[in-house]
């Protein structure tokens, strides 16, 4: 896992190294490890690093302290330093080496459009809000260098950003490259802080120890989620595999079920029970012969737990509709106690008829930012959702009482109990398609069915699916060629997905 602490808790924990190390190690240390990163992204044009134009943005903080020793040990290796000090005052010792190394002060800014490499070090972890001037016009200054092929590399954070939440209220800087001091940052993890702050590169500066156990964020890497998933042994059978109810599809929404169905099928899931209308359930039957079916009547007084048959768990609401027919239904399989994840319409539901929560058994949803606006309520609409996706996504699970994997270009994922938030790190824009959530809630519930935890059951399926989304569309992350794909697609990549964790 890759944690992340936020700012109270970062800050305690180099209050504790500093009393046992000599004044001006830790910053000697970040420093050290800034340039290496530098260096390294210079070389990557042969003989760059001598004669380099290095521009250096410092703030009167320590991040700025960072930068300017930074700046000297690449000007003492031939880069030509120069630093925009932007603030009252820079770092006395920072700004003593970088001119004994030869460096030079100005307070022209015209030189960001002539930088090979622009280091920002203009606020630390511990800014909020939006840059104002003089900083603003350095951040906006900065971007154009960098539009015009200036590499810039972020001091701890991209400054502008809030550390802890990734919320960007203003101006902010956008980096090509983060190097992070000691640990990770929620708002390194978490969009729309994370779209700014590019590769992150980690420096150890002896922080591990002094950090509480329980990380405020997490984000999964491969061998994680290998451990997570569930695998069948000598004694398994489609029953101890787990089996999947799930409510799906309409005969206006066919695709609904069909996708929903091949994300169960390939998530593991031992047996799928679908439930469906007369339409959905013949193209099920022939894509997948394999699922038993189910197809509902039109009275509200149905029994649909006793007459489905056995399950582990159910996902409710991927085109199901939402008149007083679905609505019944959801409500019978909301009042099981069985774990349920609820998607699409589902939430639809729930958003007018919030009495079916908290319930006392296993709850995920899985919503993307307008629906999580209606499920909230009062004035929170998509916009303010998607600009503060942790805030929003720990706000709906406390007071829903359920697990919220909340959809979107960060998937972040928030229990009920509070604990750390998990983050994707899988995700691609390749998956903003129509059906793409189907093939999420139908992998997800397949995870739930075979017992892991509605976080854990979250957390493995966004990883896989984003993985799935990039297996279809191609290798372009790496080099290569892209093409659009479908939800389908996805579908049919997930047992490479797999492979590959």
């Amino acid at each position: 896992m890759r944690d992340a602490y936020q700012v109270t808790t970062v800050r305690a924990a180099e209050r504790a190294l500093m009393e046992l190390v000599p004044d001006g190690a830790l910053m000697q240390q970040a420093a050290a490890g800034l340039a290496s990163v530098c260096a390294a992204l210079l070389r990557a044009e042969p003989g760059l690093v001598y004669g380099a134009r290095v521009a250096v943005l410092a703030g009167s903080g320590d991040n700025g302290g960072d930068a300017l020793y930074a700046g000297a040990r690449l000007a003492r290796r031939g880069a030509a330093v120069t630093v925009i000090a932007a603030g009252p005052k820079a770092h006395p010792g920072g700004l003593s080496a970088l001119r004994a190394a030869g460096g030079r002060v100005t307070g022209e800014t015209d030189l960001l459009g002539h930088a090979d490499l622009i280091i920002d070090g203009l606020l630390g972890i511990g800014g909020r809000g939006g840059l104002r001037e003089p900083f603003a016009g350095l951040a906006a200054q900065a971007e154009q260098a960098r539009q015009a092929g200036a590499t810039v590399v972020a001091v701890d954070l991209p400054s502008g950003i809030d550390a802890d939440t990734g919320t960007v209220d203003g101006p902010a800087v956008k980096a090509d490259v983060t190097v992070a001091f000691g640990t990770l940052k929620p708002g390194l993890l978490i969009d729309p802080g994370a779209g700014h702050a590019g590769t992150v590169e980690l420096v150890d500066i002896g922080l591990g120890p002094h950090l509480p156990e329980e990380p405020d964020a997490t984000a999964p890497q491969g061998d994680d989620i290998r451990a997570l998933l569930p695998r069948p042994g000598a004694e398994s059978d489609k029953y101890r595999r787990g089996v999947l109810g799930l409510l799906a599809g309409s005969d206006r929404y066919t695709g609904a079920a069909l996708l929903s169905v091949g994300g169960a099928v390939h998530g593991g899931a031992g047996m799928v029970r679908v439930v469906t209308a007369d339409t959905p359930a013949a193209l099920v039957r022939q894509a997948w012969p394999e699922t038993v079916i189910s197809v509902h009547p039109d009275d509200p007084d149905w029994d649909l737990p006793g007459s489905v048959g056995r399950v582990q768990a159910w996902v409710a609401g991927p085109g199901m509709g939402t008149g007083e027919g679905a609505t019944a239904r959801l409500t019978a399989i909301m009042r099981t106690d069985l774990p349920v994840l609820v998607d699409a319409d589902g939430l639809t539901i729930l958003s007018q008829h919030r009495d079916l929560l908290p319930r006392n058994a296993p709850t995920l949803i899985t919503p993307h930012a307008g629906e999580l606006a209606r499920l909230l309520g009062g004035d929170t609409d998509p916009a303010s959702v998607e600009a503060r996706r942790l805030e929003h996504a720990r706000r709906a699970a406390a007071e829903l009482g359920v697990t919220v994997l909340l959809k979107g270009s960060t998937t972040v994922i928030a229990a009920p109990d509070g604990g750390p938030v998990l983050v994707n790190p899988t995700g691609t824009p390749w998956l903003a398609t129509a059906g793409s959530g189907d093939v999420l809630s139908g992998l997800a519930g397949a995870l739930l069915a075979q017992g892991l935890p509605p976080a854990q059951a979250a957390l493995a399926a966004a990883y896989l699916h984003g993985l799935a989304g990039r297996l279809a569309a191609g290798p372009g992350e790496t080099g290569g060629d892209v093409a659009p794909i479908g939800a389908s697609d996805l579908v049919r990549a997930l047992p490479a997905a797999f492979r590959s964790v």
